[in-house]
Formats: C-alpha cells, structure tokens, sequence
C-alpha cells in the first residue's frame, strides 16, 4: 500500500508523460477531492445502475463509458432519479467519463450533493483504464529504501551494495564512463509492481542523479556526461555485493552456486564481489551483466560447462588421461 493516504486530488494533480498522462478535469463535486482511494482498480457501472448491487465494488474508481453513459440518458429522460440516488448511497471515491463524455445535470446535481468528485477526460476508456491501473498499482506498489548505487549496465539494472567506503560510487563512475548509465546513488527507492517486478529510483529525485566521490565532492552526472548518461528508474535485475576480500572466505569460482536476495518478495540474483588492488571492477560487472542477459535468453555458460565437464568424464577420455604418464592435465 501506499506509505501515505492518496486522494481524488492527488490524482488529478499528477504530473505524467505523454503515454501515461490521465487528461483529467473535475466538472462537478469537488467538495469531494480529499476522498481517499484505497483500491488501485476500476469498476464499470452498468449493474449498479440497473439496480444490481450485489458484489458492487463501489470502493474503486467508477468508469463511465459509452455504454453506461446511454444509460444515465436514458434513466434522466424517464426522470428515474432514485436509480441514480441509490448508487450514491456507497461510498463512491469518485467517478470518472471518458471520450469527455457530459453527464445530465440531474446526476451531477446528485453527486454534488453526496460530496462525490465526477472527473471527465479525453481518453477512450479503455486506454483510460490501462493508464490508471498503471498508475495506481506504481501508486499502491509496495516500497522501501536501500544503500546502494544502481546503474544501468548493457540493459541490465544493476544495484550495487557494500559497506560505506568499499567503492560503489568510483566503480560506477567508471561505468559512466564506459558510456553506462546511472539511476540513482546512494539512497534508491525500490518498489514491487504486478508482484515480480522491482523498480528502482532515486529517494529524491532532484538528486538522485548527483554522486559522492571521496576526495572530490558532489559531482552532477547529467551535467558532466550529458542526458544520455542518465535515467529515472529501471527495473533491478542483479545485485553486486562488493566486499572487501577475506582470504579466508571460499568465493564461488565456477557460478554454479547462483544466490538470491530477497527484496519486497522479489528474489533477485546475487553476485558476491571481493575487492582488493588490482582487481578492474567495471569490467567484471560488464561481463556479469552480459552474463545475465545471455540467461535470460536461455543459456547458462556455467551449467553447460559443468554439462560438458560430464560428458567428458563419460567419454573415458579423463580416465586414459589420468592413468598416462603425460603429466600436460
């Protein structure tokens, strides 16, 4: 759920893109606009004008097209106001006409009087319908924060994590270099949508796009590298753990053994990197990220060599090469 009520007026007070804005106008009960939206879903009508309340979802947004607009005509011609009274006895957030659609002033008089908000836009309603429940669901997705940097790597959304001070920053400022692109440093908004989907953002998104470089100070990405260095959110799909290196600690040489880190519901694959001197950080993200999207496609270099490792074996090849005297394996 959303960390904080969400109200008839904050969705007409969106500020959305083209293919995501709403086109939204209040024409009648705006005494209403502080009703809260609770239920990032729709309902249509047409039952509970008909006198049909029974599963009646009245706490979502009501979306009145074509069809359920024909019907209040025909309802305010036959002067059957108590058919329109009566679905305004539920606590209705608000209702919504697409294709500008005007409502007859009997309804709007009765929806000035229950308080209800009655929006109009310009949208078809089903584009209506997908863009909303877009909205709504980004709206109602579950949230929390993290440390970290996440950067965009070959099309791979990337969070790096680590102790302060273990390189994230350096290590994707190299990565801007390498013509990559950076979410968000430091503190990153994570948000689970549709239930598998984990975007990532800036916390503050005036300055989600400046980095903290030890010795050097605030520096501004979009400024320094240009707009192409930069995004506002992307999907996470890999996590680097940077550490510092323990010669203690046995360290997966083989990726066979894949782990996950659990955030919001959504396991994401885990990389554990040890950092020491010498060791070219920008690259072995490059090559995990290309690695990740060659899985995604099906292949997994890890399992086939592991795969061909057994054939081998199968073959007797490895057998007569052990019993030999040639010492070449």
């Amino acid at each position: 759920m959303a960390d904080k009520k969400f109200t008839v007026l904050d969705l007409l007070e969106l500020d959305l893109p083209g293919h995501d804005a709403l086109y939204l106008t209040c024409i009648a009960g705006r005494r209403g606009l502080p009703r809260a939206l609770t239920v990032p879903d729709i309902n249509r009508p047409g039952l509970a004008l008909a006198g049909f309340y029974e599963s009646f979802a009245y706490q979502r947004v009501q979306l009145f097209g074509r069809g359920e607009s024909a019907y209040l005509q025909k309802l305010h011609s036959e002067h059957n106001l108590a058919s329109l009274k009566a679905i305004f006895e539920y606590d209705i957030p608000c209702c919504v006409f697409s294709y500008d659609i005007q409502p007859p002033e009997d309804f709007l008089a009765i929806a000035e009087e229950a308080f209800c908000p009655i929006l109009q836009t310009s949208l078809e309603s089903t584009e209506f319908s997908s863009r909303l429940i877009r909205v709504l669901s980004n709206t109602f997705a579950p949230k929390k924060t993290m440390h970290g940097v996440l950067v965009e790597v070959y099309g791979i959304g990337i969070l790096l994590v680590g102790h302060s001070g273990v390189g994230k920053s350096e290590t994707a400022l190299e990565l801007i270099e390498r013509s990559h692109r950076l979410v968000a440093d430091d503190i990153i908004e994570l948000r689970c949508v549709n239930g598998n989907i984990l975007l990532g953002q800036g916390a503050n998104r005036f300055i989600s796009h400046h980095m903290e470089i030890r010795g050097l100070g605030i520096i501004n990405v979009s400024q320094l590298y240009g707009v192409g260095a930069i995004r506002d959110q992307k999907e996470v799909q890999l996590v680097v753990a940077l550490e510092d290196w323990d010669p203690d600690k046995v360290y997966d040489r083989l990726g066979t053994d894949q782990k996950y880190m659990d955030i919001l519901g959504v396991k994401i694959p885990v990389l554990e990197i040890p950092v020491r001197p010498g060791r070219n950080l920008p690259i072995i993200i490059e090559a995990a990220a290309m690695n990740e999207r060659l899985k995604r496609m099906g292949y997994n270099s890890a399992r086939d060599f592991n795969q061909n490792v057994l054939k081998w074996i199968e073959t007797g090849e490895a057998q007569a090469a052990y019993n030999s005297s040639d010492d070449s394996y």
